[in-house]
């Protein structure tokens, strides 16, 4: 006898339908998976087997061939356990369910019969979706985020007795009903308030925050740059449902996304240590899987000790930045993942860290300082926009009881220049000053007479690139922004000319 079940694949962010056909046929026992399936859907044999032994019904002894169409795309992980074990026995005549062309499954099973979370659930339903298939059966570990997909009815499988009791309507599943996420909002975000001091740092995380810019902070251990990065997420504004699919999709790929989680709403903030590889950074493997630049999407990558990142891994960065996109390429195809991000870096200023320090003296030998600071490439450097200088708090700031300003105020702030630029690029793709390309940065980016000039002086003294150019023009659209000025004036300029000068005052001393 043959059936044939619907599911679905997911190779990067992309997911594609997968027909499972079954046929159960007279000769010896045999069961064969074809259709290009790898290692671990080779294995479904023995769970499908094993789930089905211990739900109560015979294993067909007949040969059996189960083919996953189409089979020139190649098939990973576990997820077609639970479409192979539903074809299978209704091909051996076991079960007749109700409806079978318009739904679809996917599942990992254990030996029990138990159905176990897969990665890939939410674009695989969205997969299905599209299809028109108006049913889809999933671990109940995915459903809250495979929920959130509308125009097809979700059903939340714990164990596979409880989904052939369904389909065979002797028990009904109730479907999943997408949850409201107010309480997947982190209620205990560090606040800016614990800074003491630090009154231009903040204040060019504010820029930053306004304007969705990449951040590079120096200065000696202890002044407080962890602290700034580790509070920008609460001054960011929250994601848009766009933002919030495209980043929760990303996690759901991963395998990062938390089971009790339909939607992240809150933007992601990322520390990987300084050991990171160049793939685990990136994203790469045999399965290409994203990295700590894409799970940063739509929010922070903080790097902290800049310089005791593999230089290989830094120089993966350079091309992602400026695209917003990474790209994999394998043998098998090439995958693309988001990334649009907020880069924000840290770094001491020498090996022991006191190079340039008011009161400490830097003990590192002759030319360590300008070694240490050559291992961050200038066109890395080049695609920072805004570069302070974090120096060190004195005893009376760090004693006073005074209260500094607190994120939520900040984030009125941020808020407000948010929403001019969402009207100024309103119906294209762009959400924020940092990522403007060269042609709205030519039209939203105007200057004066006395502007021009004084960005020609900076150009000549700094020695400044086409990129910093650029840069310089988008931060300083930011600043106005947040003064909420209609034009660019030249104390806005200025102050994004010495954002920029900073690189300067280290790298060539």
């Amino acid at each position: 006898m043959f059936a044939r079940v619907n599911s679905a694949g997911c190779y990067g962010m992309d997911a594609f339908r997968v027909e499972v056909e079954a046929d159960c046929s007279n000769g010896l026992p045999r069961f064969d998976i074809v259709g290009l399936p790898d290692a671990s859907v080779s294995e479904a044999k023995d769970r499908v087997r094993s789930a089905i032994k211990n739900c109560g019904y015979a294993f067909p002894a007949t040969r059996i061939t189960i083919n996953l169409a189409p089979a020139d795309r190649r098939k990973e992980g576990p997820i077609y356990d639970l479409p192979i074990l539903i074809a299978l026995l209704t091909a051996s005549g076991q079960l007749r369910a109700r409806g079978a062309a318009a739904a679809a499954y996917f599942g990992e099973l254990s030996l029990d019969g138990a159905v176990r979370r897969v990665n890939g659930a939410l674009p695989m339903v969205i997969q299905a979706r599209d299809a028109g298939w108006t049913e889809i059966f999933v671990p109940a570990q995915n459903a809250p985020e495979s929920a959130v997909v509308q125009g097809i009815t979700v059903f939340p499988v714990a164990h596979v007795r409880d989904l052939l009791l369904h389909l065979m309507g002797e028990a009904k599943i109730e479907p999943a009903q997408p949850k409201e996420d107010a309480a997947e909002l982190p209620l205990h975000l560090p606040d800016f308030a614990d800074v003491k001091g630090q009154r231009e740092a903040r204040h060019a995380m504010e820029v930053a925050a306004a304007g969705s810019h990449n951040v590079l902070m120096i200065g000696p251990p202890g002044s407080g740059k962890s602290m700034l990065a580790q509070r920008l997420s609460s001054i960011l504004p929250g994601m848009n449902q766009e933002e919030s699919l495209e980043t929760t999709k990303l996690y759901s790929v991963a395998g990062e996304l938390p089971s009790e989680v339909s939607l992240l709403r809150a933007r992601p903030f990322r520390a990987p240590h300084h050991t990171v590889s160049a793939a685990g950074l990136s994203g790469g493997g045999s399965i290409p899987r994203p990295g700590e630049l894409s799970l940063a999407h739509n929010g922070v990558l903080f790097l902290d000790e800049l310089p005791e990142f593999n230089r290989a891994a830094l120089e993966v960065l350079r091309q992602p930045m400026e695209d917003g996109v990474v790209s994999i390429s394998r043998a098998s195809g090439t995958v693309s993942y988001p990334c649009a991000v907020m880069l924000v870096c840290a770094m001491n200023p020498c090996p022991c860290g006191f190079f340039g320090h008011p009161t400490r003296r830097c003990t590192c030998p002759q030319g360590a300082a300008q070694r240490y600071l050559s291992r961050v490439s200038g066109p890395l450097l080049d695609r920072l926009d805004i570069h302070i200088e974090v120096p060190p708090v004195d005893f009376k700031r760090l004693a006073s009881e005074e209260k500094s300003e607190p994120s939520e105020v900040i984030r009125t702030r941020v808020d407000r220049a948010r929403k001019l630029q969402q009207k100024r690029f309103e119906g294209s793709n762009i959400h924020a000053n940092g990522r403007m390309g060269a042609a709205q940065t030519r039209e939203f980016c105007r200057l004066n007479e006395q502007g021009k000039a004084l960005l020609e002086a900076a150009f000549a003294s700094l020695g400044l690139s086409a990129r910093a150019y650029d840069k310089i023009l988008r931060v300083a659209r930011t600043i106005a922004d947040l003064e909420d000025s209609p034009l660019i004036e030249p104390p806005h300029l200025a102050e994004a000319i010495q954002f920029r000068s900073l690189d300067r005052k280290f790298w060539t001393s």
